[in-house]
């Protein structure tokens, strides 16, 4: 179960995100369409083994209900920095 609610987050989380946009743009301006689809992916493979590691770490001295808490506030916080930042 894990497994698959990670998957899914990640993947409604990334559709029609920055990076994603970006991929579409490298892939839609040259031939190498399988070389943008490799740096794409062990990019995504790269950061999430990043936030496996940290939370991980994290996950040992603080307590995961404070984790979660954290991030839903920084979370809320970057969507209304967003909403009301002009431009």
């Amino acid at each position: 179960m894990t497994f698959v609610t990670a998957f899914v987050t990640v993947l409604l989380a990334e559709l029609g995100d920055k990076t994603q946009l970006a991929t579409l743009a490298l892939a839609a301006g040259g031939h190498a369409r399988w070389l943008v689809f490799l740096g794409a992916a062990l990019a995504l493979v790269t950061s999430s083994a990043l936030a496996v590691l940290v939370g991980s770490a994290l996950g040992q001295v603080v307590p995961t209900l404070w984790l979660r808490r954290s991030a839903g506030v920084l979370m809320i916080a970057l969507g209304a920095l967003y909403v009301i930042r002009p431009g």
